[in-house]
């Protein structure tokens, strides 16, 4: 197929409405193409910010999760479909992001993330996007983050409400643990099972992180380094909370006590938690 200053006919009309954008160009859909993106979940988050990542033509999107679809998933999982039931995530996941856009490389990660493998693995992305639904694994990808140099971008939801902000490890940004050292004790914060999740919440913040991953990759904007969004759908009420970095952090900090990451044990299975802020 013929080829238009580095692109095929078919990859111009597919990115043309992009492509026109200021900020990106075609250096900047270059950028894109040739951008790997890791994403911890194929659930609530990360069913919009993958597909959302393929959609803008990231060229390799990683998808990590252990788990199968099960029904009450369908209400905000929207990779998977009905028929995808008792299906691992990753595989229908994938599946769904292929049928969107069939040139992104899609790499399947059907593993429980630990702190060893997770070193492992995000050394072969560029940025990773956190749409994990638990404090211990949050807290482990900020670690395995911090370690290896990689951009986090985070994304927490649950009932009518989600949080959003982006770590940039080897800056003067904070990380995850200069806003909470330590995942809270089991019982405090509820659970998706508990409260109850909207599913368009999730979309909303799952596709907040996949433009803060394109800003990233394409420098463009104002980074929410240093910031945490808070948003209420169910009264649109919207807040920005600086988010400073901790001299005392344990991780990130002047005097730091943990050298590398660690697994946290977990409380329970199938969480969806959420950081309460006064905000």
């Amino acid at each position: 197929m013929e080829k238009f200053f580095g692109f095929s006919e078919e990859q111009l009309r597919r990115y043309s409405r992009q492509i026109i954008l200021p900020g990106v160009g075609g250096g900047g859909q270059r950028k894109l193409l040739s951008a790997r993106v890791l994403c911890v979940g194929a659930g609530g988050l990360g069913s919009p910010a993958s597909f959302y990542l393929a959609a803008a033509g990231v060229g390799t999107i990683g998808l990590v999760d252990s788990e199968r679809v099960d029904l009450s998933n369908l209400q905000r999982q929207i990779l998977h479909r009905t028929g995808d039931v008792g299906r691992p995530k990753v595989e229908s996941g994938s599946e769904t992001l292929r049928a969107i856009n069939p040139e992104v490389a899609v790499e399947e990660h059907c593993i429980h993330l630990n702190a060893e493998s997770a070193v492992d693995l995000f050394r072969r992305y560029d940025i990773i996007v956190d749409c994990s639904d638990n404090f211990p694994t949050r807290f482990m990808i900020n670690d395995a983050c911090f370690f290896v140099r990689k951009t986090l971008v985070w994304g927490a939801v649950l009932r009518f409400e989600g949080q959003l902000a982006v770590f940039r490890p080897g800056t003067d940004s904070p990380c995850y643990r200069c806003l909470l050292p330590e995942p809270p004790p089991p019982g405090t914060v509820p659970t998706c099972q508990e409260a109850g999740i909207m599913g368009a919440a999730a979309g909303l913040i799952g596709s907040m992180q996949a433009m803060e991953a394109i800003k990233e990759i394409l420098g463009i904007g104002h980074s929410l380094v240093g910031k945490m969004i808070y948003i209420d759908v169910l009264n649109f009420q919207w807040a920005e909370a600086v988010v400073n970095k901790n001299p005392d952090c344990p991780l990130c900090g002047e005097h730091p006590s943990i050298i590398r990451p660690v697994d946290i044990p977990y409380a329970c299975e199938d969480e969806e938690e959420f950081l309460e802020l006064d905000s």
